[in-house]
């Protein structure tokens, strides 16, 4: 692992950054001038200036997202600030651009208050087609997302909550056909109650996922203690643990049939896997460190194990899904990214695997299966069209 941290270093003083601006217009001479720039730049300007919605014809916002940071919940780096949280968001730029055709440029704020970035992305938001949200720690992420997604009418979204939600979802829906399960009957645990988990038990809860147990450092949410929990726990709480029981996780392994881990390495062990319910599936994603070994996995018995390695079979990559759900949110010029917008982007993942394809190591696409972020986009704009929430 240390080679590929120093390979990376070497790459990143050699790139000097991973990003470059490349003209479209030509400029050769004094016509070309006379075109791009002033005089004739004007023209573009007054029509603008009679509807704004001119912009998508005249300028690059019909396809072009800010990618959004505070860098306060880097990776697994933690609150390392705006400038040292650059490379990444480089890099998310440059992986909207490869998959989806997609302009992104980074936008990394030196404030960690949630009203002044919501203000700070209000105002740079008529030159953009769309704000991805990016490494701002929980709860904050989920207050500035809602406050945007209201205030705004262009699309919005918080890919560490919805990208991670929108892959598990897909993985699942493969998995479950694997060992012949249906969402309303298996019994869940979710260990990591922070953006990514929240977002997870919201969508496989649309799913049909009904009986869901959530855990963090201090054990299962309960509605019993709702009053030490955030807003986003409180919320968690309100929509698992049925019952309210006070269970251990070791306890509550032992009921389910699936694992997804969104928290922190080594949480579970082989025996906790080894004693779920017969052919279970087992998510641990925490990274580069999962919650327990892809071989610890199959060795105690699971059937289906996916992480966010790439080292391994079945990698919960977010680059399946936003950059082919911006695409499809900017082409429909969708003024929102919804709920039944991401479950088309989970259903549309999902069906690239075929029957005939699908197997234990296979039940999600590669991030370089070219037909992805295509599929997305496709169901994701059939979907904002029948929603009524496109400009057109």
């Amino acid at each position: 692992m240390s080679n590929i941290y120093e390979e990376a270093l070497k790459k990143h003083e050699e790139w000097k950054g991973k990003l470059s601006v490349e003209l479209k217009a030509k400029l050769e001479n004094k016509e070309d001038l006379s075109i791009a720039y002033t005089p004739g730049v004007a023209e573009p300007c007054r029509e603008i200036a009679k509807d704004k919605e001119n912009a998508y014809k005249y300028t690059w916002k019909g396809n072009i997202v800010a990618v959004i940071s505070d860098g306060t919940a880097v990776l697994g780096l933690g609150d390392i600030g705006p400038e040292a949280s650059l490379p990444v968001m480089e890099g998310k730029c440059a992986l909207f651009k490869k998959f989806a055709n997609v302009n992104a440029v980074p936008v990394v704020l030196d404030t960690k208050d949630p009203k002044e970035i919501i203000n700070i992305v209000k105002a740079i938001a008529p030159t953009y087609g769309g704000i991805n949200l990016e490494d701002i720690s929980a709860p904050r992420c989920v207050e500035i997302e809602r406050a945007l997604i209201e205030e705004l009418e262009i699309p919005v979204f918080h890919d560490d909550q919805h990208g991670t939600a929108i892959v598990v979802t897909a993985a699942l829906i493969n998995s479950l056909k694997i060992v012949n399960k249906k969402a309303e009957d298996i019994t869940a645990v979710v260990s990591g109650t922070g953006a990514a988990g929240f977002s997870i038990i919201k969508m496989i809860k649309q799913l049909g996922v009904k009986n869901i147990y959530a855990f963090n450092r201090k054990g299962v949410l309960n509605k019993d203690d709702i009053d030490e929990y955030n807003f986003v726990q409180k919320e968690i709480a309100e929509i698992t643990n049925a019952n309210k029981e006070k269970i251990s996780l070791k306890e509550a392994m032992a009921k389910s049939d699936l694992f997804i881990g969104v928290s922190g390495p080594k949480v579970i062990d082989k025996e906790m896997v080894a004693s779920m319910n017969e052919n279970s599936i087992v998510f641990a994603m925490a990274n580069p460190e999962p919650e327990i070994s892809y071989e610890e996995s199959i060795e105690a018995g699971a059937r289906v194990v996916g992480t966010g390695r790439s080292d391994f079979p079945n990698q919960i990559n977010n680059v399946l899904a936003f950059p082919g759900l911006f695409k499809g949110a900017l082409e429909s010029k969708s003024k929102k990214i919804t709920e039944e917008m991401k479950m088309a982007a989970a259903i549309g993942i999902s069906k690239l695997v075929s029957d005939e394809e699908l197997k234990e190591d296979y039940i999600i696409p590669s991030a370089f299966d070219e037909r992805v972020a295509e599929t997305v986009s496709i169901e994701v704009a059939k979907k904002a069209k029948e929603l009524g929430i496109t400009r057109e």
